[in-house]
């Protein structure tokens, strides 16, 4: 694998996930208590032995270009980097990353050097899966393939929204449609062996996961050749044409965490008892930034099917189904309830406390007595005393200064101030 290399694309808006990507990319968004999204791509090559990685950033990106920086350091005796290519205008080109394929056509110049590179794999920076890249190389390298497209079964519905693929019986794809109108489902159900691996007959259609093998040469050839922007929309499109493009087959755990449904659900979803992803892998695991946090302080709490990551204090909590983040504090007598704590960036001195108690003004957390159901709190919101964020008139939608609902859940960004007695 020492002639693989990783390029990680995190350059998107991330619209969909907002208010979470108000002030940061989507890849930089905290998941399960303590991590990071981009975390899972950079842990998936590392775990392939692939030491040789770029990440593609663009917008919000200080933050992730931050995180990144603080967590993925090599010794002096190993040749692997996690270097960030962050979109830059040039002399002869004046334009910012136009899409996924665009954005790894400006790169060239950046990675074509790299004479001991053979292949490439082309990552999504937003997405939770746990795979060994060492498979679907080596599905590339046997079937002689110019392209390979990872893929996923997934039901009609799931497939109103991604690119489906219709194959041949070894994998080779022979249609592509990028969010496919229903009357065009019957004619691009799978019939490989492996879409019904998982066991589940209703997944009979297979996805694209946004992730894509090619010889280091051919890519620069094909992106050379096309003025195509996209991967998913023209490119693969347009490839399976003229070249041999193949599908691989992923049977394990998979889920696009783009909006902030996908998201909460995906998050709550670590909570069971035999989660679909595993952060407990010790085969596979998954690395962030290494924190040096004390143990959390729980008093006199009740907490059922939920994570607490490190350094936080609760003092009498009731907490069910939820994901307490790194430095959360959360008052006496406080309910939370299917909910993501994210925490803090930092503790507040007994200086700032006091002088938050002289003012009136709540501290960084969750204050007493308060009720949280349903909802995603961001990092260093001020939750007073008595508030409940219960979505009381159970709306759908809805954008207010310190707060927004979206698909009926609530979202407090970064930074936020709720005031005590406050119900939402």
């Amino acid at each position: 694998m020492q002639d693989v290399m990783g390029i990680v694309l995190s350059g998107g808006r991330g619209q969909r996930l907002y208010p979470l990507t108000k002030e940061r990319s989507k890849p930089a968004v905290p998941l399960a208590g303590k991590y990071r999204i981009i975390d899972i791509p950079i842990s998936n090559c590392l775990n392939s032995n692939i030491n040789k990685i770029f990440v593609l950033t663009q917008f919000n990106s200080a933050s992730l270009n931050k995180h990144i920086v603080q967590t993925y350091k090599f010794d002096m005796f190993n040749s692997g980097f996690v270097d960030i290519l962050a979109a830059e205008q040039t002399p002869d080109n004046p334009n910012w990353f136009q899409g996924t394929a665009d954005a790894v056509r400006q790169s060239i110049k950046h990675f074509a050097p790299y004479d001991d590179v053979n292949y490439v794999v082309v990552l999504s920076g937003d997405q939770l899966y746990q795979m060994d890249f060492r498979h679907i190389l080596n599905f590339h390298v046997e079937n002689h393939a110019d392209i390979t497209v990872a893929a996923f079964a997934v039901t009609a519905e799931e497939a109103a929204n991604l690119g489906i693929m219709k194959t041949q019986q070894r994998g080779r794809i022979v249609e592509f449609h990028e969010k496919p109108r229903p009357e065009v489902l019957p004619d691009v159900k799978c019939t490989l062996p492996a879409c019904g691996a998982s066991g589940d007959a209703s997944r009979e259609y297979l996805a694209s996961m946004g992730i894509y093998v090619f010889e280091k040469n051919f890519l620069i050839k094909v992106l050379t050749e096309s003025t195509a922007t996209d991967f998913g929309k023209e490119l693969i499109p347009e490839a399976i044409h003229r070249y041999a493009v193949y599908a691989y087959v992923f049977d394990g755990y998979w889920t696009d965490i783009g909006t902030v449904r996908s998201f909460y659900e995906a998050n709550l979803g670590l909570t069971s008892n035999l989660p679909q992803f595993n952060f407990y892998d010790l085969k596979m695991p998954i690395y962030t930034h290494p924190r040096n946090l004390p143990g959390s302080k729980l008093n006199n709490c009740n907490i059922h099917q939920s994570i607490i990551a490190e350094g936080c204090i609760l003092n009498g909590a009731d907490v069910k189904h939820s994901i307490i983040g790194v430095r959360s504090r959360i008052g006496g007598g406080s309910t939370v309830k299917n909910s993501i704590i994210m925490g803090a960036d930092y503790f507040e001195t007994a200086e700032e406390l006091e002088q938050n108690s002289i003012k009136k003004f709540p501290n960084i957390g969750i204050g007493n007595h308060c009720t949280i159901i349903n909802a995603i709190i961001d990092k260093n919101a001020r939750i007073g005393d008595n508030v409940s964020i219960i979505n009381a008139h159970n709306l759908q939608e809805r954008d207010e200064a310190n707060y927004s609902i979206r698909d009926g859940i609530i979202v407090v960004p970064k930074g936020s101030f709720i005031a005590g007695g406050t119900v939402i």
